[in-house]
Parts: C-alpha cells; sequence; structure tokens
C-alpha cells in the first residue's frame, strides 16, 4: 500500500512553517493517542502515520529531502525509525510534553531543549550573473550565526570551571512520576533535562554555549546551475547545544536576468535583428554567444522567425558533460522611414516582382478565396 503525502497527513499545506506543522502534529496527535482511543486500531494506525509524518517534516534536511524527491528520497519508502533525525533520542521529545500535559493534564515538558541539540539548518539567498551560473565561480559569502563560544569551548560554564552533575535527576536529565495508572518522565525542572548545572555562567555567552559572529566561508558554484538551485554546506549551520552537532548550511541562487540572452533548458535563445535586404540576399553577419562573437551565414530568403542554431554553444550540462545549443531566432526589421527615392525602388520591386515573389501571401490568399469565394 502506498504512503500518503506527508504534508496531507497533517493536513497542512506544502509551504506550512515549521510552527504550523508544529501545531497540526500536536493537535491531531492529541486526537488519535492511543491513550485516549484504547482499543482503537485505526485511530493507532493514524498515529503512527502522524509520527512518521512529523518525523520527516519537523526537520529541516529531511522535509528538503522529502519535498526534491519524495517519499523514495528519504530510503526504504520514508519509514520512520526513531533515531538518526539528529538531537538525540526520540524526534518528538520538544512536544511530548505538551501532548501529555493535555491528555493527562500535567504541565508542559521540553527536555529536548536542555539536552545536547543538533543545531538548526539555515538558509543563505544569492543572487549570481547569468554567466556566472553558465560557467559557475567561486566566491565567499558572509553567514551571520551562532557558534560554540571560544570562552568557554561551547560549555555555558566560565573559563576555569565546569557543570556539575545535577543533584535532583542524578544525571539523568529526567525524574519519573505517577500518575494514576501511568508513570511517566518529565524533564528534570532543575536542569532542564541536560542532567548538569552551570553554577557560574560564562560571561561572554551567558550560559548558552553560544554567541553569534559573521563566518566567512568560500562557496564553489557549480557550471550550470540555474535560479532555485540549492548548494548544501554541512556543518555550516547554527551550532549545536550542549555539544551536539551544528546544522547544514543551504545556500539557495538565483539568477539575474540577461540583457540579450534567454535560458530555456541547456540551451540558450537570443534574438537577433537583420534588415529586409539582409534577409532577401542573405549574407554573413556577427552573433554574440556566452563565448564571445562568432559569425553566421544568414540564408537568401530568410524569413522573420526562421531559427538557425549554434551548436555546443549553450549552457553547461550541470555535473555531467557537454553543453546545450544557442538558438539564434532572426527578426527582419521592416524599415520605418523612407526617402523618396527608397520609395520608388520598392514599388519598382513589387511592380516587377508581382505575386510570385511573396510565396507565403499568395498560398495565404488562395486559401481565403477558396474559403469565402
Amino acid at each position: 500500500m502506498s504512503k500518503r503525502d506527508y504534508y496531507e497527513v497533517l493536513e497542512v499545506n506544502r509551504n506550512a512553517s515549521d510552527a504550523e506543522i508544529k501545531k497540526a502534529y500536536r493537535r491531531l496527535a492529541i486526537k488519535f493517542h492511543p491513550d485516549k482511543n484504547p482499543g482503537d486500531k485505526e485511530a493507532e494506525d493514524r498515529f503512527k502515520e502522524l509520527s512518521e509524518a512529523y518525523a520527516v517534516l519537523s526537520d529541516g534536511q529531511k522535509r528538503a529531502t522529502y519535498d526534491q524527491f519524495g517519499h523514495a528520497g528519504l530510503g526504504g519508502g520514508g519509514g520512520f525509525s526513531s533515531g538518526g533525525f539528529g538531537g538525540g533520542g526520540s524526534p518528538f521529545e520538544d512536544i511530548f510534553g505538551d501532548i501529555f500535559g493535555d491528555i493527562f493534564g500535567g504541565g508542559g515538558g521540553g527536555g529536548r531543549r536542555g539536552r545536547g541539540q543538533r543545531g538548526d539548518d539555515l538558509r543563505y539567498n544569492l543572487t549570481i550573473e547569468f554567466n556566472e551560473a553558465a560557467f559557475g565561480l567561486e566566491t565567499k559569502i558572509q553567514v551571520p550565526r551562532h557558534q560554540p563560544c571560544e570562552s568557554c569551548s561551547g560549555s555555558g560554564a566560565k573559563a576555569g570551571t565546569s557543570p556539575t552533575v545535577c543533584s535532583t535527576c542524578r544525571g539523568a536529565g529526567q525524574v519519573r512520576y505517577q500518575q494514576g495508572f501511568f508513570s511517566l518522565t518529565r524533564p528534570c525542572p532543575d536542569c532542564n533535562g541536560a542532567g548538569k548545572v552551570i553554577e557560574t555562567p560564562c560571561p561572554e555567552c551567558r550560559g548558552s554555549g553560544r554567541t553569534r559572529m559573521q563566518r566567512s566561508l568560500s562557496l564553489k558554484i557549480p557550471a550550470g546551475v540555474e535560479s532555485g538551485s540549492r548548494l548544501k554546506l554541512s556543518g555550516e549551520g547554527e551550532a549545536g547545544l550542549n555539544g551536539a552537532p551544528p546544522g547544514d548550511l543551504y545556500v539557495v541562487l538565483t539568477v539575474k536576468d540577461h540583457p540579450i540572452f534567454e535560458r530555456e533548458g541547456q540551451d540558450v535563445l537570443c534574438e537577433v535583428p537583420i534588415s529586409f535586404t539582409q534577409a532577401a540576399l542573405g549574407c554573413e553577419i556577427e552573433v554574440p554567444t556566452l563565448d564571445g562573437k562568432v559569425k553566421m551565414k544568414v540564408p537568401a530568403g530568410t524569413q522573420s522567425g526562421k531559427v538557425l542554431k549554434l551548436t555546443g554553444k549553450g549552457i553547461p550540462v550541470l555535473q555531467g558533460y557537454g553543453r546545450g545549443d544557442q538558438l539564434v531566432v532572426l527578426r527582419v526589421e521592416t524599415p520605418t522611414k523612407l526617402s523618396a527615392r527608397q520609395k520608388e525602388l520598392l514599388e519598382e520591386f513589387a511592380k516587377a516582382g508581382g505575386e510570385e515573389f511573396n510565396p507565403m501571401g499568395k498560398s495565404f490568399f488562395d486559401k481565403v478565396k477558396e474559403l469565402f469565394d
């Protein structure tokens, strides 16, 4: 049986924010939680489906993969596994406390915030020129982000001191309590689930273990990218909490329009104006390309809109071999300001040629005559 779309499962739009996804999951999880629907197999299956969808859509990296490749991109059809989603432990710990609070009347938890938590992914929007997208470039970007505090090495404790084991939970980060027939665990209220207590916070980061700084990064953009292309820089996102790994940085590209070129896949389109005389008699013209100007022959009798191809003058194939073509669209310009002598010559030309010199026009009016006469 094929899996349902995760956005459909959580009843949210594909552009839903993280907060909207969390709110939707919380609402539906409360409704279908097995403890509120004992013996209901359908509710149990629905809860598992909700949990699987939230595990993917609440994780920036997993969500990006799912948006691009669907279930197939997650491996094994996108099934949920309690490990491997970052931050340690279950991916739902940050909201389970709230859910159990609503079900059993307790307060909110949020244990994941206190323990090691993987840093957030970041997005950086970068605008580049048309030619830079075609041939690639190396550049530097300045990214504002949280980094491990240099003063305390990310521990949050003042230099020369260290966090101490929490006396309440004895380093477990959780406390167990009884709620009716249920025995539940909650993040320790004294250490907020960290298992340790910072008695002397670092004055630089105020105990958070992170400081906000500008980081300069070298970025290599491959040839052939286009607007919407995303480059992933692993480990260059926000610093993690309590020694957890950092998130990733996604650079999203926007390519500026070119004044004379237009892209269609790997091909480049370019409209080139020619005169009535050049089109009628044929000529050789210079045509601009991404590599510079080249000479191209225009055959006699060329009609406006005719397309000529310059092989291999298009966009390089992204992470592949070869290039597309350049398609040159010829536009025949009709003169708008004629001297008396030019008008006289054109009238003589028309009289001398007659309709046989206008095969397209003759064919069109012959068809009109057949239809209406």
